[in-house]
């Protein structure tokens, strides 16, 4: 091997030097970073004399610098950050990230946590979790206002369902949870972000092009995609030798995703498409066999495509939708089975209760029928099916979206009015429908006679739709 060179004279040692028993031989991941050109070949472990016999261990890049560990400078295994800022939920997973960021990059941590409707129990007891857990603070922040008005309402304007079925509750939620991170970042100094999600699912790409679209500058760490834990006992075993308190709550056997918007569960016996839903799984919505005998019925008023009252009450955005997820919940509203196409590649099975976005579904798309011509409807459609799947695969924050949400506000500037719908046994159903600008005319629709519109006129409105169709026919037969 090749030997370190003489040191100058001028070199100055440091104040100290990692301890290192010369028989384990383990090598430092950080190394004291001294002056490149002082080195210029691999370098073999050194007895360095001190009044402790410290070792120094030096190795030498290809670009001939030189790096040396120091215990002071805190750095971690994996590298050093200052201060990360990490999604928490005060579950085991997160739990175990406090300490395996502190671990891994010597950094700070700061815990956030959004109030996007999950309820009050997972919000129970958050702070001292966090701190026993090993993290500086918590940060709480109530987005359910913002949610439902920045980013649930600008979905149902534009009418945007993925795959036919799914209405987007927790691709909805992940952007408005990363931008508060972002902020939350700023304000805390942070110099990057975290999240608990796994390589196998959408969340990751979400939360990351939010933090990627904002703040490009924030380095962000993904533990499920770097560390050795592969399940819940690992984890629990990473939590007791880091002296972190588990979680005491017992584990659902499913997967779980809550807000204000929907409910949605993934896992166990839902994991083969052949299998029913059990009955006890449901937790917004009463089994549609089991609700109320008697129908009941809804008046939803909308204002330029966005609800704002519920039986003639206006309320805030969340109030709307809390109370309606309350109505429709009691009559088994809103429950969707579906297998869909992850943006990851894979299929999964899902199942969803979104019983207040259902019913507000209803309405603003019964409303549009009044206030919007074929071809408008037919564009928008078209559209709502791109801005779906923009939204689901994360990318809200894309000049993209934003320019179809102008359209989608411009578009529906006239959907204004009420709907009136019938909630019975699962089932909604448009009663009525009325609005200042309705395109429909009765004293045009009628099939009484009328002045504006002539029967007779119909007979050379055909001929000329279907001229096209009449020519091929006559070229096929040799007319």
């Amino acid at each position: 091997m090749a030997q370190l060179k003489a040191l100058p004279s001028s070199y100055s040692y440091p104040a100290t030097f990692p301890s290192v028993h010369r028989k384990e031989q383990l090598l430092h991941q950080q190394f004291w970073k001294a002056n490149p050109s002082s080195f210029k070949e691999l370098a073999t472990r050194t007895t360095v004399e001190t009044s402790k016999h410290q070792v120094i261990k030096a190795v030498v890049r290809s670009d001939a610098e030189v790096e040396i560990s120091e215990s002071k400078k805190g750095g971690g295994l994996r590298g050093k950050l200052n201060k990360v800022v990490l999604a928490y939920s005060g579950g085991l997973d997160t739990s175990v990230i406090v300490p395996w960021l502190r671990e891994n990059y010597g950094c700070d941590v700061v815990c956030f946590t959004a109030d996007v409707g999950q309820g009050i129990k997972e919000l129970d007891g958050l702070e001292a979790k966090a701190k026993a857990s090993g993290a500086s603070q918590l940060v709480v922040k109530d987005l359910r206002e913002e949610f439902v008005k920045d980013y649930i309402f600008p979905c149902l304007r534009a009418g945007a369902v993925y795959e036919r079925k799914y209405l987007l509750g927790t691709s909805m939620a992940r952007p408005v949870i990363a931008k508060a991170m972002v902020d939350v970042a700023k304000e805390v100094g942070a110099d990057a972000v975290s999240h608990g999600c796994t390589g196998k699912g959408n969340d990751q790409v979400r939360f990351e092009l939010t933090f990627f679209a904002l703040n490009p500058k924030l380095n962000v760490v993904a533990p499920w995609r770097e560390w050795d834990i592969t399940g819940r006992e690992d984890a629990i075993e990473y939590a007791k030798k880091h002296n972190v308190p588990v979680p005491v709550t017992k584990k659902s056997i499913y997967s779980r995703d809550r807000n204000l918007w929907h409910l949605s569960h993934e896992g166990d016996i839902l994991e083969d498409p052949a299998n029913e839903p059990k009955k006890d799984m449901f937790m917004m919505s009463v089994d549609p066999e089991d609700a109320p005998n008697q129908a009941e019925y809804v008046e939803i008023g909308i204002e330029a495509g966005l609800p704002v009252s519920v039986n003639g009450k206006r309320l805030s955005p969340a109030s709307l939708l809390a109370e309606l997820n309350e109505v429709g919940g009691r009559h088994g509203i809103g429950r969707i089975d579906m297998v869909e196409n992850r943006l990851v590649g894979m299929k999964s099975r899902g199942v969803y209760e979104t019983p207040g976005g259902t019913i507000l579904f209803a309405a603003v798309r019964e409303l549009e029928s009044l206030t919007l011509d074929r071809e408008t409807i037919q564009v928008k459609d078209s559209l709502a099916l791109k801005y779906a799947e923009l939204v689901y695969a994360g990318r809200w924050f894309d000049p993209l979206r934003e320019s179809m949400d102008a359209f989608m506000q411009k578009i529906t500037e006239t959907t204004t009015g009420s709907v009136t719908l019938k909630l019975y046994k699962g089932s909604v159903t448009v009663t009525g429908r009325t609005s200042p600008f309705s395109l429909y005319r009765q004293d045009i629709s009628s099939f009484e006679s009328g002045q504006i519109y002539d029967q007779a006129d119909a007979a050379g409105f055909i001929r000329l739709y279907g001229l096209p169709m009449r020519v091929r026919a006559m070229l096929e037969q040799g007319i």
